[in-house]
């Protein structure tokens, strides 16, 4: 592949009585992101268009039967709703619930056929899918099982100069505690390693891993995860030459600034990953690593609240749209060295001095 073409970047449009149709049309009525990929929706013309006039926004849009027919200079949009489905904007149901999977399903289909680079999904809701058939707390979890790929995905939230894994997701937190394992963590730890090499290029990553319990445990005194599961984990991969440093109270780390000194934290629940980077970041993006397809999100909801005012941002989904086509590069320039596994020359940054150092690329990172 060309460094410089165009990637095909395909959009599954997400709940239709959300803000979907508005950060996308708001992204892309900018022409410069159409220098930058090829965009294909996957949603409903019809919706797009009530969305566009309501809100009185400039995007264009032509419709085709799939991404091998898009056009590279405009935004392109799929088919693949039903034409009953209604816009009731801040009013989510099964229906617009289905209209959201149906579009999700066709762009993972059509990426599977090798018409599409990455994917990015607009936000949706969950709950409004859910049955025997349907058990899915997030749409990153219905791509894995699409992609036969169980158990290998990781979430990696970024934004703000943040890189945050989560070891544990969608569970409540008072599951957090018991879902934990040293097993667990050097699994989440070396997936999060192998993605900041492969997807982010750092070739010699810094992980700070996060305490559970307050005051990192206080000796013990606030709890025992620390000293019987979290520091034995970091040491056995410090023992095998990670550089994976703590357990940190996520309050000192974060609030100190010492995050910076690191190229990714592994936070070890939903809200301790979350919470920073809302806080430090207005675009955050959510990244599922460990699958063949780039996947990113927007890391916010639906927001029924905002729904038809024009005043939602579209910062955190045109920011998706760039790490995913940044990943997918870095992705392809990984390969590329790995066909022809020259030793090359980095240095690599510690403390305040840089230090030369020789790297040959192992083939089973």
């Amino acid at each position: 592949m060309e460094d410089n073409r165009k990637i095909k970047v395909g959009i599954a449009h997400g709940e239709i009585n959300g803000i979907g149709y508005e950060v996308i049309l708001k992204t892309f009525s900018e022409p410069l992101m159409l220098d930058l990929c090829t965009p294909i929706i996957y949603g409903s013309p019809k919706i797009a268009a009530y969305y566009r006039k309501a809100l009185e926004l400039p995007a264009n849009f032509g419709i085709v039967a799939s991404a091998s027919e898009a056009s590279h200079n405009r935004l392109n949009i799929v088919n693949c709703v039903e034409d009953e489905v209604k816009v009731e904007c801040s009013k989510p149901t099964q229906k617009t619930g289905m209209a959201a999977l149906q579009a999700l399903e066709t762009a993972v289909a059509e990426y599977e056929a090798g018409l599409l680079d990455v994917l990015v999904a607009a936000p949706m809701s969950m709950n409004l899918l859910q049955s025997d058939e349907f058990h899915f707390r997030a749409h990153s979890e219905y791509v894995e099982e699409r992609l036969s790929r169980k158990g290998d995905a990781l979430t990696i939230l970024l934004g703000g100069g943040l890189r945050i894994a989560l070891a544990t997701e969608h569970i409540p937190l008072r599951e957090v505690a018991s879902s934990l394992s040293i097993d667990l963590l050097k699994s989440k730890l070396l997936a999060f390693q192998k993605s900041l090499q492969y997807d982010f290029g750092i070739n010699a990553p810094r992980i700070a891993v996060l305490s559970l319990n307050p005051h990192a445990g206080e000796g013990g005194l606030m709890g025992k995860e620390e000293e019987e599961i979290i520091c034995p984990a970091i040491r056995q991969m410090m023992n095998e030459g990670m550089q994976c440093f703590g357990p940190y109270p996520a309050d000192g780390l974060i609030g100190s600034g010492n995050y910076a000194l690191f190229d990714g934290i592994l936070a070890l629940y939903h809200d301790q990953g979350f919470l920073p980077l809302k806080a430090l970041s207005e675009s955050g993006v959510v990244y599922t690593a460990g699958l063949p397809v780039v996947l990113t999100s927007p890391a916010h909801g639906i927001a029924c609240d905002i729904v038809g005012q024009g005043v939602a941002r579209e910062d955190s989904f045109r920011q998706a749209v760039y790490d995913a086509i940044d990943v997918y590069r870095s992705r392809i320039r990984e390969k590329q060295i790995r066909v022809n596994p020259l030793q090359k020359q980095y240095y690599e940054k510690k403390d305040d001095s840089d230090k030369l150092k020789l790297d040959t690329v192992d083939d089973d990172v």
